[in-house]
């Protein structure tokens, strides 16, 4: 095949004011210092938007940061130990990492030594096309025949797939994870090494699995690879518990065609049946925000009493209630499973709940004390009391009629 170049005409990313600074800093007129790599190559391949852009470069870490600075390209450090420093050009982030080689890995992290060979960068790569560079002129430097396997949607190890797990065992979940989000057929070389050692899953931190699996259920449709990975039992190394395949497959299936956000969260719970305590066990294991597990447990949980049952075809006073007392997320993530659990259209409902307005309950305490309460431990029932006649009316008792009421209870 011949030479393949990107044009920017059809890739504006490659001479954006981000790219034109970073790329005129550390490799200025005809050098070859400095090469696009990783998603913004393989997404442009593919015909996918790019959004972040990644550069490798010949420099060591001190002279990138040097030559961005002396250019006035502001520099983070952000990953230094691993040969990585974030330039911060035009408003936009872009990662620069030098070229490596593995000195020492044992699956979890690696010593690594600089180096001015691109393909010895490129071999220490995980996956084909991810070791495709592409300099600043669009030209593309592909070693393995990343090319065509990132066209084609093939998640292929770079040389033997057990080599390269073992140098960084996280390896297992990233090969589940692009193929989920490349959609082609699961390559079963790299498919019978992961499930061979899947059981070093158990040495990474809860934080690198959690951030990994989360990516993997954001893909458009996950379904068949979480098949997989449950078919080979990777899954159960993570997850050990049974898992609601129907329930998952349902919610994704129903989401076809609607608009609606591919949720990691809402189908981690669906995986798990919906069974708040298994939610809740995971969430802990895997060292989950606190944002994270309110969520998953608001959508698992018991429902408080006052809110009712969320179904997905409940009339529009029900939902108010419940969206009252809930709040629109809980109730949006509730409808969302219970129309994959029962095949009833949640969609209207859905809509009410995103474009709710919580009304404003119109009495205080303090206006039942002004009106002749006493206060104590019986005015807060007083007053719940009178909230739920307001609810019950549709939120449309005004606050006369409400404060009539409790003169007279």
């Amino acid at each position: 095949m011949g030479e393949v170049r990107l044009d920017a005409q059809d890739h504006p990313w490659l001479t954006a004011p981000a790219a034109r600074a970073v790329m005129d800093a550390l490799s200025p007129g005809e050098t070859d210092r400095a090469r696009f790599v990783g998603g913004c190559v393989r997404g442009a391949l593919r015909g996918e938007p790019v959004s972040d852009i990644d550069v490798a470069t010949l420099l060591t870490p001190d002279q990138a940061a040097a030559a961005l600075a002396a250019a006035g390209v502001r520099v983070e450090p952000t990953g230094i130990a691993h040969g990585t420093i974030t330039a911060i050009a035009a408003g936009q982030p872009v990662e620069v990492t030098s070229l490596r080689r593995d000195v020492e890995t044992d699956g979890r992290r690696a010593v690594i030594a600089y180096t001015q060979d691109w393909a010895e960068d490129a071999a220490r790569r995980d996956f084909t096309m991810n070791a495709v560079f592409a300099r600043r002129d669009g030209t593309l430097f592909d070693p393995f025949g990343g090319i065509a396997h990132a066209r084609a949607g093939r998640v292929i190890f770079i040389g033997d797939p057990l080599t390269r797990i073992a140098e960084d065992h996280l390896r297992i979940l990233r090969f589940y994870r692009f193929c989920a989000w490349m959609g082609g057929a699961i390559d079963p070389d790299g498919r019978r090494a992961c499930e061979s050692q899947a059981p070093a899953l158990r040495r990474l931190s809860a934080e690198r699995v959690w951030k990994e699996l989360k990516k993997f259920l954001a893909a458009p449709d996950p379904g068949p690879v979480a098949e997989a990975m449950h078919n080979g039992h990777v899954l159960e190394v993570l997850w050990p518990q049974t898992l609601d395949f129907k329930l998952f497959l349902s919610l994704i299936n129903r989401d076809r065609g609607k608009h609606r956000p591919a949720d990691a969260l809402l189908r981690l719970a669906a995986l798990a049946g919906r069974d708040g305590e298994a939610v809740s066990s995971l969430s802990s294991r895997m060292k989950a925000s606190r944002d994270e597990t309110a969520r998953l447990t608001a959508m698992t949980g018991p429902a408080p009493a006052r809110a009712g049952e969320v179904r997905a075809g409940m009339n529009d006073q029900a939902l108010a209630r419940a969206l009252y007392v809930m709040g629109p997320t809980a109730v949006a993530d509730r409808l969302r499973l219970d129309e994959a659990a029962t095949g009833i259209d949640a969609s209207p409902a859905l809509a009410r709940a995103a474009q709710w307005t919580r009304p404003r309950f119109p009495l205080t305490g303090h206006d039942l004390i002004a009106a002749g309460a006493a206060s104590g431990p019986g005015l807060g029932e007083q007053l719940a009391g009178l909230e739920e006649a307001w609810i019950e009316s549709g939120f449309t008792l005004p606050r006369a009629a409400l404060l009539a009421r409790a003169a007279a209870s």
